[in-house]
């Protein structure tokens, strides 16, 4: 049990410290493969050094939810990250919170991030919340089609057990999987507002969704919210790891096994890191009201991932 809970911590720190290092990896692929100097790797962590010796200004009519919600939305990430098996399986706090809390536990960021931007009043908050609703309605039901497909797999929602199960399976491609895969990348570049749906280099008001949130924020409280995201990408990375590439997380009780377990997920990440600033790179963002038809595709290939475990795989 105190091994259990030692490695839930250690793995909290690592999600925690390697999250801006998984930033400035994406965003310097990103800038080789668009034959631009890239930005140090170390670049997220100086900005956020940056941020924190600053000083807030804040409008005079921000009320306390203002000023709270950068502290609500990075405890949360920190949470779902912690939930997330990154190099072991044995999590000890994770019966608490299963696949669904997950999902409610970034669902409760993201409320809590929109209430933030239409806090201040200004016309760039509030069409940046209403934009990541209408985001988050359409994706949060493909996310848990997703879920469902795994958890019926494994016959538990815990992910703990879905990894170890998954990862139990000999390799080979399984049909419900695939179509879970294709729909849960769909679902991750939505949710952290890259492209196709958002760009997270743009400020233009015809079409950021996350920049206009939290263009109210700055010094240590927009440093708290980029940490966030950083986060939320480190959380979704490892979170496809571990539900569709599980192969080399320690399994419960291995503690010899941490070491390659460690340099397994390092090189996932990399490789993952990669494939999303190639792919970014290749495609462009569509149109905003294109957005529901990318994630109602996502949500029909989670829905026929499920359907297609129950028809050929039971």
């Amino acid at each position: 049990m105190v091994t259990g809970i030692l490695l839930q911590i250690v793995q909290t720190l690592i999600a925690i410290l390697l999250a801006p290092l998984l930033m400035g990896w994406v965003n310097q692929c990103r800038a080789w493969l668009q034959g631009r100097t890239a930005p140090p790797l170390t670049q997220p962590y100086r900005t956020l050094r940056k941020l924190f010796h600053k000083d807030a200004v804040i409008a005079g009519n921000a009320s306390p939810l203002f000023r709270f919600a950068p502290y609500v939305i990075f405890s949360c990430m920190v949470l779902a990250a912690g939930l997330v098996p990154t190099i072991a399986n044995d999590l000890p706090f994770s019966p608490a919170a299963d696949v669904i809390a997950l999902v409610g536990i970034l669902a409760l960021a993201r409320v809590f991030l929109a209430l933030a931007a239409m806090d201040i009043g200004t016309s760039f908050g509030t069409l940046g919340a209403r934009r990541e609703m209408l985001v988050s309605f359409l994706a949060e039901p493909a996310l848990l089609m997703v879920f469902f497909t795994a958890s019926l797999i494994s016959q538990s929602t815990e992910l703990p057990h879905i990894v170890e199960t998954l990862a139990q399976k000999e390799f080979a491609i399984y049909p419900s999987l695939a179509f879970a895969a294709v729909a849960f990348w769909m679902i991750s570049v939505a949710e952290n507002a890259r492209i196709p749906v958002d760009n997270p280099t743009t400020h233009l008001e015809l079409t950021m969704i996350h920049e206009a949130m939290v263009l109210e924020y700055s010094a240590r409280h927009l440093a708290l919210i980029e940490w966030a995201v950083a986060l939320k990408l480190f959380t979704y990375s490892v979170l496809g790891i571990a539900l569709f590439l599980p192969w080399g997380i320690a399994p419960r009780g291995d503690v010899a096994a941490l070491p390659l377990a460690l340099a397994a997920m390092v090189a996932k990440l990399a490789a993952g890191g990669a494939a999303l600033s190639f792919m970014e790179t290749i495609s462009a963002k569509v149109r905003l009201f294109r957005a529901p038809e990318f994630l109602g595709t996502a949500f029909l290939l989670a829905v026929l991932g499920m359907l297609t475990h129950f028809l050929l795989e039971v």
